[in-house]
């Protein structure tokens, strides 16, 4: 009995080993199986996986253009700003909060692909596109009055002015140059063998005395002696005055807007216009132009406190001829098409290209007559708007007097298909035609066409629009009511031309008005229509 209950518990160890065994075992084929099929993520690797990014993270990430009121959770706000407010968030700044983690896990990532053997040297930062690891991250446009020294060390020294033009002097130089405002200086730091100045006013009508005598002479001096920094800009300034015959609308484009345009609009914004003789009234009237040429306010060289330091500047406007630009001596090849497309956008004008016939089935060609009120005025305005009316024209009649808002004469002047005025500013308004429309310009007694071609004849071809001339005759001027009919004013009228402008425009220009021949004139209409059908 003693043996068999031996044999009965050996037997039920042996089972119960077996059993044992058994579980072992199937513990050890499954923890087998799971690792064959799914690696455990040690945590001595777990550093080598990039950290996920909530939706939040990412979209705000995605926004790398814009300022953005930051979100009403405190703890974002804590994160992005340092404390609990709502002002505006600074991308640049909200950047540098998490650079460390940038930083990190690029590393990271950079040997995950050195591993594919794939070559990056540089990286992107994730809210400010444009800067990348080896670039120093700028603040602000405007920097430390330390920068421009640093910065003039890369930009190679150069001063050079040109005095040759007949129409502008032009001074340009880059490295460290200094501009004191409320002051007539543009100093340029250079070494003191070499210390010169150079005089000029930055006006596009060299040698008139009258514009010069409304135009502060300013001085380029190179020298050591030079006032420490307040503001420093990594943009390009030009200088220039809207002194001169600024408020005459003829004036405003040919000296001063379109050699801007020529001057800044290859920068696409970024320049800065420091201005001397500044009018605030005039730059009001051009704010669209000045915002659309460059991005920053301009700054008021007679008033302006501060030492303005830039790295490259160009004190003066290049013009090239009477309300045109020579595209062979432009920057870029800019013609007075480009000019023309400027304008259109900084205006918002709709008009991009003249009506063709078929537009035309569901309205009149319409017809703009400029109305001068002092010299050279139409005598018999209403009979030339009663004309135009019987062929056809819808007829606008305007003094052209733009005001302070350039904008909205500008869209009268581009919703129209003809426009017809005497030799005079207010021609200047083809600037805002749309191209293949047609200018008509009626020139005064006294042999000046070649002046009104010169003026306005030429700047409109160039502009690609349809021009017509109509010069009167003597017996539709009104100095047949001052003058006898043999007196040299009727015939040799060129005789006046050469004792001096000044006597030409009082004799032929401020003191005649025109009254026209309305059946001479019908034809000059119907060429008109004829550029409109063809």
């Amino acid at each position: 009995m003693v043996n068999q209950m031996k044999l009965f518990r050996n037997a039920g160890q042996s089972q119960r080993f077996r059993f044992v065994v058994l579980v072992i075992g199937c513990f050890l084929v499954s923890m087998t199986f799971i690792v064959v099929s799914r690696p455990l993520a040690f945590p001595s690797l777990s550093s080598r996986l990039r950290p996920q990014k909530s939706d939040a993270e990412r979209e705000k990430a995605a926004d790398t253009s814009s300022y953005s009121a930051p979100s009403a959770e405190k703890k974002k706000e804590e994160n992005l700003q340092g404390k609990k407010n709502h002002t505006i968030v600074d991308p640049i700044e909200e950047d540098k909060t998490g650079i460390g983690e940038v930083m990190e896990t690029t590393v990271e990532a950079e040997e995950e692909r050195a591993d594919q053997d794939e070559d990056h040297n540089r990286m992107t930062l994730p809210t400010v596109s444009n800067y990348t690891i080896d670039d120093p991250v700028q603040v602000d446009k405007k920097t430390t009055p330390e920068q421009p020294a640093r910065e003039a060390k890369a930009v190679e020294k150069m001063l050079s002015c040109d005095f040759s033009d007949p129409r502008v002097d032009i001074c340009e130089m880059s490295g460290d140059i200094r501009i004191p405002g409320n002051s007539s200086d543009v100093i340029f730091v250079e070494s003191p063998q070499r210390d010169q100045a150079f005089r000029l006013r930055p006006y596009a009508r060299k040698g008139d005395q009258t514009a010069f005598g409304r135009v502060r002479e300013l001085t380029v001096k190179s020298s050591t002696a030079a006032p420490q920094c307040t503001v420093s800009h990594d943009v390009p300034a030009v200088v220039f005055s809207t002194g001169g015959y600024t408020g005459n609308l003829f004036h405003d484009f040919t000296d001063v807007l379109i050699p801007l345009f020529l001057a800044a609009r290859q920068y696409d914004g970024e320049v800065q216009f420091v201005v001397s003789d500044m009018n605030s009234w005039w730059v009001y009237r051009y704010r669209l132009l000045f915002q659309k040429l460059s991005k920053y306010p301009p700054i008021d060289f007679d008033k302006d406190k501060g030492v303005h330091c830039f790295t490259r500047v160009v004190v003066g406007l290049r013009a090239h001829k009477e309300l045109s630009i020579d595209p062979a001596r432009a920057p870029n090849g800019y013609s007075m098409v480009d000019f023309g497309k400027f304008m259109r956008s900084a205006l918002s004008l709709e008009r991009e290209s003249m009506s063709n016939i078929e537009d035309l089935a569901g309205r009149r060609p319409r017809i703009l007559i400029i109305a001068r009120q002092r010299s050279r005025k139409f005598v018999n305005l209403f009979e030339i708007a009663q004309l135009a009316e019987q062929l056809g024209f819808e007829v606008e009649v305007n003094d052209a007097e733009v005001g302070s808002d350039v904008g909205q004469f500008a869209k009268l002047v581009n919703s129209v298909d003809v426009m017809v005025g005497v030799h005079g500013a207010g021609l200047t308004n083809l600037v805002f035609l749309p191209p293949n429309a047609t200018v008509i310009q009626v020139v005064p007694w006294g042999g000046l066409e070649w002046l009104s071609m010169l003026d306005f004849g030429d700047p409109a071809k160039d502009m690609k629009l349809n021009y017509v001339q109509y010069s009167i005759g003597v017996e539709e001027s009104s100095l047949t009511e001052q003058y006898p009919r043999d007196h040299p004013v009727f015939k040799d009228p060129f005789s006046f031309h050469k004792q001096g402008f000044h006597v030409l425009r009082s004799t032929f220009m401020a003191n005649q008005n025109v009254k026209l021949d309305i059946n001479k004139f019908k034809s000059v209409l119907w060429k008109a229509l004829e550029h409109i059908i063809q």
